[in-house]
């Protein structure tokens, strides 16, 4: 008998007796190992491994087994439903999987519903992307056949109605429209896509880098081209755009010379010597985001402790960087090190323009345990702490949120190698938290040399000069550089107007 179920078997029991009063920290073991709180965390295990059919699987038991389900537990078989339906994950690309994402998805959607379960933000989330999946399903196949067949017309129809119902193309759909469109001759449509590949999905496959280089170095491409374009209209798109782009068609005529290669840690290309520039976020967006942050945590946490957090980060702030504390102290670590924690904590003081200390976020529990204890790290905390650079995450909390607000609200760095894909973060949508975390993200490596800090990539695409560069997904890691494509051709600095 599974623990699961035993604890089933004995809630029976449990609910029928009159238990005398508990304390807080009885009650608190109570909910964490009852029927409902070992399913949440369950669940919560398949969130993060991506385990679709044990997350069923514990769906079915909590019906047959009459397990109450909440909010979360709901939101979380949701999530992981519309993950694996759009094959998010590693394995969830079969049909079979894709298929049974989508209709247990929708069977649980309208369980909740009959259960009376009121619906949040993170459900109408999960609920439109089984939506949209299901839509692509529909659409997909003939945006696929339309392309295959060269019927150009017919296929941008498809996709203006998928845009037009909220399904934004995916990478395959995107780089068949783009072969499409080159084969085609249909030059607008080929720089409308790479923009578009651009801003939604940022690093290409190996596939679609290869349609990317053969666009360029095509006669087509050699022929399309302003030999005269306005500096300043130009230069103003960029600052609209901002950074990275500029949208006002090809610049420069003549052949593409194109070439895999690398960037330096400064941004600079290895083939052409250009220096890339960072993008810029709208503070609008950013500011729109923070708000939204603050909202779901606040659902998810103790709203007193979050609204206490964010009242001394306004009296402590702001910081240049922050650190997830439990994430960079564990990198390689069989036990946690406050050394190599600290370690880092200095680098980003000596690299930060005002030399403070960065602020540390760490749960009180590790605090307060094991290595904490030692002479050594009890004056390195009481040290942070005196600084107002130290924040301990209240019993019971996520630091997750407390990190990510702090780095958010600062406009500052974010030390961490978590890959924030869990549903939690799912939450936070797909449209600007991966733009900013492009941006912001600081990840580690660990080696005998200590802690390497590896800086968030420049992501500028396409230059006021006319060249581009486009991210591949090739030596996307901490261990090899990111390969690039550049494609430039010869400029005659003559020949735009000033």
């Amino acid at each position: 008998m599974t623990k699961l179920t035993h604890a089933c078997a004995a809630a029976a029991l449990i609910r029928d007796s009159s238990p005398p009063p508990r304390s807080n920290k009885a009650n608190k073991r109570f909910r964490r190992d009852s029927p409902e709180g070992l399913l949440r965390r369950s669940l919560d295990m398949c969130s993060k491994h991506g385990n679709l059919i044990e997350a069923l699987r514990l769906y079915d038991d909590s019906r047959v087994n009459k397990i109450p389900l909440s909010l979360h537990h709901y939101n979380v078989l949701l999530y992981i439903c519309s993950s694996a339906s759009s094959g998010d994950w590693e394995g969830s690309e079969s049909g079979d999987l894709l298929g049974l994402g989508l209709e247990r998805g929708f069977e649980i959607f309208k369980q909740m519903g009959v259960d009376r379960v009121a619906p949040n933000e993170a459900t109408f989330t999960s609920a439109a992307r089984l939506a949209a999946d299901e839509g692509v399903r529909d659409t997909g196949p003939a945006l696929f056949g339309f392309c295959k067949k060269r019927m150009a017309d017919k296929a941008y129809e498809v996709d203006a109605h998928m845009v037009a119902s909220g399904v934004m193309p995916e990478e395959n759909e995107l780089s068949a429209l783009l072969r499409l469109s080159a084969e085609a001759k249909r030059l607008d449509k080929v720089y409308e896509i790479m923009h578009r590949l651009r801003a939604n999905v940022r690093q290409v496959s190996k596939e679609t880098a290869k349609i990317v280089e053969d666009w360029f170095m095509s006669e087509s491409a050699a022929g399309v081209g302003e030999e005269n374009w306005d500096v300043d209209k130009v230069r103003e798109g960029v600052l609209k755009g901002g950074g990275g782009w500029h949208g006002q068609g090809w610049l420069g005529s003549g052949k593409w010379k194109v070439v895999r290669t690398e960037m330096d840690e400064k941004g600079v290309c290895h083939s052409c010597n250009e220096k890339l520039v960072c993008i810029d976020i709208d503070p609008r967006e950013t500011e729109n985001f923070a708000t939204s942050l603050t909202t779901l945590a606040c659902q998810r946490e103790v709203q007193a402790n979050f609204t206490q957090f964010q009242e001394w980060l306004q009296r402590n702030g702001p910081f240049d960087a922050v650190i997830d504390g439990a994430n960079v102290g564990l990198i390689n670590q069989q036990h946690f090190s406050f050394f190599q924690l600290n370690y880092v904590v200095k680098q980003l003081r000596q690299m930060s323009p005002s030399k403070r200390l960065p602020l540390v976020v760490l749960h009180r529990s590790r605090l307060n345990n094991g290595p904490a204890l030692t002479p050594r790290n009890k004056k390195l905390l009481e040290d942070w702490k005196k600084s107002g650079s130290l924040y301990a995450t209240p019993a019971g909390s996520n630091d997750d949120w407390y990190w990510l607000y702090a780095a958010v609200s600062c406009k500052c760095l974010l030390v961490t190698n978590d890959e924030m894909r869990d549903h939690l973060f799912q939450l936070l949508g797909t449209s600007f938290f991966p733009r900013w975390k492009e941006k912001h993200q600081v990840r580690l490596t660990v080696s005998r040399n200590g802690p390497k800090f590896h800086m968030p990539p420049p992501y500028s695409i396409e230059s006021e000069q006319g060249s581009w560069h486009i991210p591949t997904v090739t030596g996307d890691d901490l261990e090899t550089p990111r390969e690039w494509i550049c494609a430039t051709r010869t400029r005659d600095p003559s020949s735009h107007l000033c």
